[in-house]
């Protein structure tokens, strides 16, 4: 082992104290998690995505069992943290697993909410969500901005916390793939795409309604687009309608009356794509 090797730091914690306290309290207390401005990372592909993505990674907890997986023995032989062993009990809570302790668990550094972070050009799609109330939801649409070629996910207002398990679990850690950051209003995200458009970028701003008026295939979605998804209950606020450039809606049949929020963002998502593809 090199001096700097982090297993040199390795220690073991067999009872509930005050490291684990603080370690259990990501999972539950928002104010908690931005006070220490980190989150608790949960399943093998979250894990395995933040690290491969250059996420900072402060803890490394292990259950310690004799025959751990491949993907864990590699990972604690080069771990990018201080690794920590944990009672396989106290493993389980921080799990939340109704099986058993995981082999793995990552404490990880939450980013910066930074729109510098967004890799956006001429093609780009970013999608917002404004004022999303479950994480889940938040999640689910990471996955499909990741999957879709997104350029990242913005959540304003009040919202959930996309560094909630929750979230991070429905992301299938997407959300370490793709910039994710919250701001607190419209109004940092317009300045950020009125900043843009002086180097050619003609931005179109285009929000989801069930009510739209019009198609989501109608719209020229093939130059750089801000999609933005609303509140899953009350829908976009004033705000953000008024600075919409276009409104649309996804047409539906059968008797839903609308769809989950992060499903419709999901299709307009891909509706940008095939667009793109198609060269509209």
């Amino acid at each position: 082992m090199s001096p700097r090797d982090p297993r040199r730091t390795a220690r073991r914690i067999e009872r509930r104290n005050a490291q684990f306290q603080q370690w259990q309290a990501l999972l539950t207390n928002r104010t908690k998690r931005s006070r220490a401005g980190e989150m608790l990372v949960q399943g093998v592909r979250p894990i395995t995505q933040a690290i491969d993505h250059g996420h900072e990674i402060r803890a490394l907890l292990t259950d310690s069992r004799e025959n751990p997986s491949r993907w864990a023995r590699e990972l604690l032989e080069s771990s990018p943290a201080p690794v920590v062993h944990l009672a396989p009990e106290l493993m389980a809570e921080l799990g939340e697993k109704e099986d058993g302790a995981p082999e793995l668990l990552a404490v990880a550094a939450m980013p910066a909410d930074d729109l510098s972070r967004l890799d956006a050009g001429p093609r780009s799609t970013v999608v917002v969500f404004d004022r999303p109330t479950g994480p889940g939801n938040i999640g689910s649409l990471a996955r499909s901005v990741d999957a879709l070629g997104g350029a990242g996910l913005v959540v304003t207002g009040h919202a959930a916390d996309p560094w909630d398990p929750a979230a991070i679990r429905a992301s299938t850690g997407s959300v370490f793939a793709v910039p994710v950051l919250r701001v607190p209003s419209h109004r940092e995200v317009l300045e950020w795409v009125e900043g843009r458009r002086p180097a050619g970028e003609p931005w179109t701003v285009l929000g989801l309604d069930e009510a739209g008026g019009h198609e989501v295939a109608d719209v020229d979605l093939t130059g750089p687009t801000l999609l933005v998804v609303g509140n899953e209950t009350v829908g976009m606020s004033a705000g953000w309608r008024e600075a919409c450039d276009a409104i649309a809606e996804i047409p539906m049949s059968g008797s839903a009356s609308s769809l989950n929020a992060s499903v419709a963002g999901s299709l307009a998502l891909y509706e940008v794509a095939r667009q793109r593809r198609r060269g509209r």
